[in-house]
């Protein structure tokens, strides 16, 4: 019986102890890290953009009065026709006259009494000192005249170019303060806008392009309508990098007015560009990048130093050589050195895919 307990006890242990077993490792199998990659490739083509402008007048010249009085004339209307040289306002000119009549008889009286005063110092009968008094009231005269003739040659005011008259801010019989805005005067014959560009597409453009132009207010014309760049500003914004460029549209089609929206398609010339998706660059504090891959098949971050966007590809203007594999889809995790498989097989002709 003994005997029998013994064996019960034993057996009883080495269940438990079987029990209390710890399991197997299990070994972990590691997925790999799949990305879609692209081959960087260069292509020849122009970089076209769109931009929104206003159309102004080339010349427009605002036309104030310099000597006050009553406006007798002021003969032209929106609208009319003017050429340089003509009369657009007269004014009242009736009392500087009567002036200019007393200066010029001071005058007279000064040169009568210089010449009688020099013929009797040549006898040494009047002193220099009177000679002189009297050259200064001829002098005095003089300039008194001269004063009063360019005032009344103020009070005929007269176009200072050809053009329309667009605004008309007065009327006949109003009495007209100094520097009162008359008339103003405006030069179509050609037109202008200006157009924000960026600071990488500014450099491309050159004085003497011909950009395409449209014009909202006046449909779609047949042939098509084209400026000429006739001006390139010189300073950028320094908070926007935004430069401007002036376009000139000569002649101007009928039915073109100042004030009109116009639109302004700009070309650029044509050139090779090295080009990427846009999808595959990232941002980082220290700068633009790409993840490329190497021949050891993994993961690199390279530095690139980005141009113009072109439709969904962006150009690379350095850090990135023309064939390079760009990761364009898989980033969630990756980073430097990191393995991976690559799912596709890239081609020249790849389309770039959606991230």
């Amino acid at each position: 019986m003994p005997n029998v307990f013994l064996l019960f006890v034993t057996a009883v242990i080495l269940m438990t102890t079987a029990c209390t077993e710890p399991p197997a490792p299990v070994e972990k199998t590691v997925q790999p890290h799949l990305v879609e990659i692209i081959s960087a490739k260069s292509q020849t083509l122009t970089i076209q953009r769109e931009r929104n402008g206003t159309l102004k007048a080339l010349r427009e010249i605002e036309i104030y009065n310099q000597e006050e009085g009553q406006i007798i004339s002021l003969p032209y209307y929106e609208n009319d026709q003017v050429k340089k040289g003509d009369i657009v306002a007269k004014l009242d000119d009736r009392l500087l006259k009567a002036q200019l009549e007393r200066s010029q008889a001071l005058r007279s009286k000064a040169t009568q009494d210089l010449e009688r005063f020099k013929n009797l110092g040549a006898k040494g009968l009047t002193p220099k000192t009177e000679i002189t008094r009297v050259e200064t009231e001829l002098a005095v005269a003089q300039a008194d005249v001269n004063e009063l003739l360019t005032r009344l040659d103020y009070t005929v005011i007269r176009a200072p170019i050809s053009g329309i008259v667009s605004e008309r801010l007065s009327e006949q019989g109003n009495i007209a303060q100094r520097y009162t805005h008359l008339l103003t005067v405006s030069d179509q014959s050609s037109l202008i806008t200006e157009v924000p560009v960026s600071e990488l597409l500014i450099n491309k453009l050159h004085v003497g392009d011909k950009p395409e132009l449209s014009i909202d207010a006046l449909g779609v014309i047949e042939p098509s309508l084209y400026g000429t760049i006739t001006r390139i500003y010189p300073n950028l914004d320094p908070f926007t990098r935004i430069g401007t460029v002036e376009i000139t549209l000569k002649p101007v089609p009928e039915g073109t007015r100042p004030g009109q929206l116009v639109r302004v398609t700009l070309k650029t010339e044509q050139a090779k560009r090295l080009l990427v998706p846009f999808t595959s660059l990232r941002r980082s504090i220290e700068g633009d990048y790409v993840f490329t891959i190497d021949k050891a098949q993994k993961a690199q971050i390279t530095p690139v130093l980005t141009g113009l966007n072109v439709n969904d590809q962006i150009e690379i203007l350095s850090g990135l050589n023309e064939g390079a594999a760009v990761v364009v889809r898989g980033y969630t995790n990756l980073n430097a050195g990191k393995a991976v498989t690559v799912v596709n097989i890239p081609t020249h002709d790849q389309q770039t895919p959606n991230e």
